[in-house]
């Protein structure tokens, strides 16, 4: 019998999604719903190394559920929950702090990135790979979709795997993979460098009217005269209609950069009705969903007891394994001598 392999991946609800979420992780996500058994959860554990406002916090993390199910997630083909649904997520990863080496912490590229960008320094931040090994080890993650600089923690939580396996028995834990997402070039932001909430240069992918405008408008140029031919290539505008222009649309701008007379406010102008179509049929979903909260609360509360039952039947064995006694629990063969 085929295995159906599972696959698992998270997005944190530490601010609006923005066009770098969505064509660097976000549709490809969505694409791979229907190559496995597909859960998706929303990380607001994560948030709270940098989110401390709980209406923040919950707003965010609805606003992500909807912009999800607007962009195509569909609950028919996958597992949607919240990570906060599953205690046995933060059970596990407590189990996995324990048998984790503190130099394999402070090797952590991410957390040394995340510093570097202004976050405060914080013993979640610095323990953020135990978390996320656990998120991926619950439910027996075989494919893991990630950017090239989340690989590193991927190989933790196989470590993890292995280290746990060692102690307490073989096959307790899976051995993930990493599928390495085939990102576009970097999504640039309003300033140029890469689009990033850290960075304060994003444009949200749900945004419209003035504040889309206002977004696009502001991306920064160089000073060559409208009149002056220029190149596409350097363009932090050219690079995000690239994004959204069919091939026969980018030629064609392309060579109106090269021929002069066509200035960035032409191409502003013509990036801000490409994003305006491009996301309005997602719009007019996200609208309707945010109408009927029942409905999205009945998907997560459904994604959440599907989760559950995964992390408990994953859970209930490391548990049994590491002598951790419930005397809660009815029907237990667990003895306390």
């Amino acid at each position: 019998m085929t295995h159906t392999k599972t696959i698992l991946s998270g997005i944190q609800p530490s601010g609006q999604l923005h066009i770098g979420n969505y064509f660097g992780a976000m549709r490809q996500h969505i694409a791979m719903q229907q190559s496995g058994d597909a859960f998706y959860f929303i990380a607001n554990y994560h948030s709270l190394t940098s989110v401390r406002d709980a209406d923040v916090l919950r707003q965010n993390t609805l606003d992500v559920v909807l912009d999800y199910l607007a962009l195509g997630l569909d609950p028919a083909q996958c597992t949607l929950y919240l990570q906060s649904d599953l205690p046995q997520t933060t059970e596990l990863a407590w189990i996995l702090g324990t048998v984790t080496p503190v130099s394999s912490m402070e090797k952590g590229v991410s957390y040394k990135d995340k510093i570097a960008n202004g976050l405060s320094p914080n013993i979640g931040l610095f323990t953020y790979p135990i978390l996320q090994a656990a998120d991926i080890l619950i439910v027996h993650a075989d494919l893991v979709p990630v950017g090239e600089d989340q690989k590193q923690n991927i190989e933790i939580a196989r470590d993890l795997s292995q280290r746990l396996n060692h102690y307490y028995g073989d096959g307790l834990l899976r051995q993930p993979e990493e599928s390495i997402l085939k990102s576009v070039a970097v999504v640039p932001g309003t300033d140029g460098r890469k689009m990033s909430k850290s960075y304060g240069n994003t444009i949200p992918i749900f945004a419209r009217g003035k504040e889309l405008k206002k977004r696009v408008m502001s991306i920064e140029t160089d000073s060559t005269p409208l009149e002056s031919p220029k190149d596409p290539k350097t363009c932090n505008v050219f690079a995000l209609i690239r994004l959204f222009a069919a091939e026969e649309k980018r030629e064609e701008i392309a060579a109106k950069y090269r021929e002069g007379g066509y200035g960035y406010g032409h191409a502003k102008k013509e990036l801000l009705g490409m994003m305006t179509e491009y996301f309005a049929p997602a719009a007019e979903r996200r609208d309707e969903l945010a109408k009927d909260l029942d409905y999205v609360r009945d998907i997560l509360r459904e994604g959440a007891k599907k989760a559950q039952e995964r992390a408990e039947s994953v859970m209930e064995p490391v548990r049994s394994a590491t002598g951790l006694i419930r005397t809660s629990m009815q029907n237990t063969n667990q003895s306390l001598l």
